[in-house]
């Protein structure tokens, strides 16, 4: 059995970046890689990377997060909970999650170097 996160908006789209989703869809798959169970979590106000909502994913068993833009303060965080990430993701989470397990969605090996937070730029760092 595995755990899949994947942030999103609250239209199920996969949010743009990490560090500002507010919601998490955290799919569960059986030995089979069959969709058991899918589990909505919410995560505290703020810049997500700079929240709890690392250790909360890793408590849920989550062991792999879809993503879209991500920092590499965050990227590490995740991996050092235990939790791979692939970047570079985009769409319906719904639709992203059957690619990825029809094998057809890989890692795109970029972290965001600059993105703009509450009217400022800075550096993904966190």
């Amino acid at each position: 059995m595995k755990k899949i996160a994947i942030p999103i908006t609250s239209d199920n789209i996969i949010e743009d970046h990490f560090g500002h989703s507010r919601f998490y869809e955290i799919y569960t798959f059986s030995d089979a890689n069959e969709i058991i169970d899918l589990k909505l979590l919410e995560a505290e106000e703020g810049c997500g990377c700079k929240s709890n909502v690392v250790s909360v994913l890793a408590d849920e068993g989550v062991t792999f997060m879809l993503s879209g833009n991500i920092g590499n303060g965050a990227l590490n965080k995740l991996n050092d909970a235990g939790i791979g990430v692939v970047r570079g993701c985009s769409g319906k989470s719904a639709d992203v999650i059957l690619e990825y397990v029809e094998g057809k969605i890989l890692d795109s090996g970029e972290t965001c170097s600059h993105h703009n937070h509450k009217g400022h730029q800075h550096s993904c760092s966190h």
